[in-house]
Parts: C-alpha cells; sequence; structure tokens
C-alpha cells in the first residue's frame, strides 16, 4: 500500500515514538494504530473543513443571519450521519472479526445486508426532509429569515441522505479489513469537490444556501459512485487495490446478519443521535441569547469538529485492530490496544486543543467578514471552552470505538445521553434564563464530554465486553 509522507501521519507518527519511548504504549502498536488512523484523520478534517468553508463562503456573502439559518437545518443533516455511522459501526465489527479470522468469502455478504439495511433507514427520512423543511426548521426559531435559509438548505440536502449514508458503510467496510487509506483517498477527493462547486455554485452563480447544500448532494453521490465500483471490481482507477470484492448482484437480506447489524449499530444510532437530538433544544435556547450568539455557537462546534476528528481515526482503528484481535480469539491482546490506543488519543488531542487556543481569533474572524460584529469576542470564548472540554471528548471516542468492536455498544449510548440530557441541556437553559448567562453555554461543552470518557473508560476497565463479544464472531454466526 502507498504510503504518503503526509503532515497528519508524520505527526502521530513522533507523538507515538515520544509515548513509546516514555514507555506509555508498544512502539509496534503505535505504529499499527498511525497506519490505520491517520487516513481517517485526514478525511474527517478534509470534511469538517468542507463543512467550516460552508459556513465561512456562505457567511461572508449572506452573513451572521444565514449562518443561524444553516446551524438550524444541521440538525437534521445531523440525523443522516447519525444513522449512518451508527450502523457502519455493526459493519465494522463485523467486518474486522471476520478479517482476523480469515473468513474472507463473509465479507460481500456483510456489505451487502449493511446496505439493505441502510438504505431501508434513509428513505423516509429523505422524504421528510424534502416535504416538510419549512416545518422542521420553523420547531427551533421563529426568525422568518433563518427559517426561510434553513429550509432552502434543507429541502436540498433531502436528496443527498441516502448517498452520505451508504459511503459511510463503504468506508467502514474497508477500514474493518485493515485499509485506511482508500476511503481516505475518495472520501477526501468528495470533500475537496465538494467545496470547489460550493465555491462556483456560491460565488459564481450566486446560489447562497442553496449552492452549499448542492455541493454536497453532488460531491455524496460521487462518493458512493466511487464506493459502490470499487467493491465491484475489487480496485479504481488512480486509487488501486480495494481489500474487499463485493457481487452486488446477489442475495441482500440475511437475517442473522441483519440482526447482529441492527443489534450492534442501534445503540451507536442512539449514542450519535444524542447530539442529534440535544442540538433540537440547545439551539433554541441559544437563540434566547440573540443571532449573534446563535452565530459564535455554531461557529465553535465548526472548530470543534475540526478539533475532534482524530478521535474518527483513533476510534475506528480501536475498532479494526481490537476487532481483529478478538476475531483471531486474542482477548489480551484486544484489551491491550484499547488502552493504548486511549493514552495515545489524550496526547494527540492535547498536542491539537492548545495550537487552537493559541490561534483561536485569527481562527474565528475567517467565519466573520465585519470585524464589529458581536458574534467574534462571544466566538472566541466559546472555542477556549471547547479546547479544554474536547480533550476528555477524545477519550469517549477512542474507547467507544474499542468497545464498539467487541458489540458492548449500550454503555457508550448511556454514558453520552447522561452528559447531554442530564447536564449540558441544562446548564445552557440556565444560561438563557438565569444570571449564569453564557457561562452555561461554556459549561456545556464540558458537561458534553467529560460523563462518556469517565463511563467508558470504566466499561472497558471491566472486562465484560469480552463475553460479549464472543457472540458475534465469526464461529457465532455459523453456528446461529
Amino acid at each position: 500500500m502507498v504510503r504518503l509522507r503526509n503532515p497528519i501521519r508524520l505527526l502521530l507518527f513522533g507523538i507515538g515514538a515520544a509515548l513509546a519511548r516514555l514507555g506509555l504504549i508498544s512502539g509496534e502498536r503505535a505504529r499499527e494504530t498511525t497506519d490505520l488512523a491517520w487516513p481517517r484523520i485526514v478525511t474527517g478534517l478534509a470534511r469538517m473543513s468542507k463543512g467550516v468553508a460552508d459556513v465561512a463562503m456562505v457567511g461572508v456573502t449572506l452573513g451572521p443571519t444565514a449562518i443561524a439559518g444553516m446551524g438550524f437545518a444541521g440538525p437534521y443533516w445531523g440525523m443522516t450521519f447519525a444513522i449512518g455511522g451508527g450502523m457502519a459501526a455493526g459493519t465494522i465489527a463485523l467486518v474486522s472479526q471476520r478479517y482476523g479470522a480469515q473468513a474472507y468469502d463473509e465479507l460481500g455478504q456483510v456489505v451487502r445486508s449493511s446496505a439493505a439495511v441502510v438504505t431501508a433507514m434513509a428513505l423516509p427520512i429523505a422524504v421528510l426532509f424534502w416535504v416538510f423543511p419549512s416545518q422542521l426548521v420553523t420547531l427551533l426559531s421563529d426568525d422568518p429569515v433563518a427559517v426561510a435559509y434553513g429550509a432552502d438548505y434543507l429541502r436540498v440536502l433531502a436528496v443527498g441522505v441516502p448517498f452520505a449514508i451508504l459511503n459511510q458503510i463503504g468506508s467502514r467496510a474497508l477500514v474493518g479489513a485493515d485499509d485506511a487509506w482508500t476511503p481516505m483517498v475518495v472520501r477526501s477527493s468528495g470533500a475537496v469537490t465538494n467545496v470547489a462547486l460550493n465555491a462556483v455554485f456560491i460565488f459564481v452563480l450566486d446560489m447562497g444556501v442553496v449552492g452549499a447544500a448542492l455541493g454536497t448532494v453532488v460531491a455524496g453521490v460521487l462518493v458512493t459512485t466511487a464506493f459502490a465500483i470499487g467493491l465491484a471490481f475489487g480496485r479504481l482507477p488512480l486509487v488501486g487495490e480495494f481489500p474487499i470484492q463485493v457481487q452486488w448482484f446477489d442475495r441482500y437480506v440475511q437475517w442473522e446478519l441483519c440482526r447482529d447489524l441492527v443489534s450492534i449499530g442501534v445503540p451507536v444510532v442512539g449514542r450519535s443521535s444524542v447530539w442529534t437530538v440535544a442540538r433540537f433544544p440547545i439551539l433554541a435556547f441559544v437563540g434566547m441569547f440573540g443571532s449573534h450568539v446563535v452565530a459564535a455557537y455554531v461557529i465553535s462546534r465548526r472548530i470543534w469538529g475540526l478539533m475532534n476528528t482524530p478521535g474518527w481515526g483513533f476510534g475506528l482503528a480501536a475498532s479494526s485492530l481490537v476487532g481483529q484481535s478478538l476475531g483471531a480469539d486474542d482477548e489480551s491482546t484486544a484489551e491491550l490496544y484499547g488502552r493504548e490506543i486511549t493514552t495515545f488519543t489524550v496526547a494527540v488531542y492535547v498536542f491539537a486543543a492548545v495550537v487552537v487556543a493559541l490561534f483561536a481569533e485569527p481562527i474565528v474572524r475567517l467565519f466573520v467578514d465585519d470585524p464589529t460584529s458581536q458574534a467574534v469576542p462571544v466566538a472566541v470564548t466559546l472555542v477556549y471552552a471547547a479546547c479544554i472540554a474536547v480533550v476528555p471528548q477524545g477519550v469517549t471516542s477512542a474507547v467507544a470505538g474499542a468497545l464498539d468492536a467487541t458489540g458492548d455498544t449500550n454503555w457508550p449510548f448511556y454514558s453520552r445521553a447522561i452528559g447531554m440530557f442530564g447536564l449540558a441541556i441544562p446548564l445552557v437553559y440556565l444560561g438563557a434564563t438565569t444570571p449564569l448567562g453564557i457561562i452555561g453555554i461554556h459549561l456545556s461543552f464540558l458537561a458534553e464530554s467529560v460523563p462518556g470518557a469517565a463511563i467508558n473508560y470504566y466499561r472497558f476497565r471491566s472486562g465484560k465486553w469480552k463475553a460479549i463479544s464472543r457472540g458475534y464472531r465469526p464461529e457465532a454466526a455459523t453456528d446461529d
């Protein structure tokens, strides 16, 4: 496999080597983790940068109210990734365990069954967004201008819902088969294409928020098509060989696999949906502060998303490496991978948080062209809060990835729900309705991340996931 001299890979390699010299992780496991994590981090950075570019382009062209409108549509679009990412957790768990057990003939069926399940979930959501965009956005805001922007944005995004979900299945299947490089090339290329299309649609064709949404849809179609072709032929021009080949004209529904996919994936969908659902009341309460605070919050969340991308890589690396070890019936090595990848993740997150904190104000000003805007100082302080809170979020992501590979996906869901609904939302509400003020929004970042880190790590330390994982290994599926 081609190895690019990518700065992200070099940075991870350096941090991993330093941790290995300190005796905190194994040098070999650090290298394996780096090889799987860095392509997903690059993909995440590309995708989140695409989101940042969307907001920045629209903000420069139409102002903070348009940013707020996109923000109000965001929770609905987030449902797409909650479902796709959640069900893809089932895909990577089943693929990685079969790959580790060398049951290669079962991989195609896992991918086909995953595609069938998520398509059935995606189509009703797409129809809902297309038919009722204004009604959905109105639930979050009574600002008619912001609602109009949000509704226009959401209606166009509706077309892209199935494609956004399916390309996550393709990506996770390849990562589970020890190939994170190919998904990086495909999805990052899609993100770059998206930004280029947005620039044309927004600045040249003057399509505003509709242009931003249209670029997302077209890029999603291209990425899904690339995965489908690559998996069908076992390779993709200009990209290379795929470790999995799928016969698309074959059986899709195998009930045992579909059952396993749903039992693993639904709690992860729930975990991912916690943030999506929580955004509805949070944005409604933040809206009580005024549009400039909504814009500041949306900006800070985009920056949080960029800082949080290492967790995507480390979480998927943990899922793949832990799952492969379990597929080979090596539970002790699986446990070592989970612990050491978590340590590695914390070190990377601390580095990222320090860098962003040092340049918080210049970064925020990339989103708002007006130097007198009230949103700028608010966004800067929210970014500082995010820099502190994102470190425990890294622990949450890494441990959740390890637990996903075992099939023990309920506890990460519980931890996320406790943090968001038990702490973060009440804090934002208190900030909007009491003298606590905007400090409530700052504290909500910590409330969102700390419980997940503590609860997930406790669950992993308990070791109960070992017994759970035995029910999902290839021999268990054969005996069923």
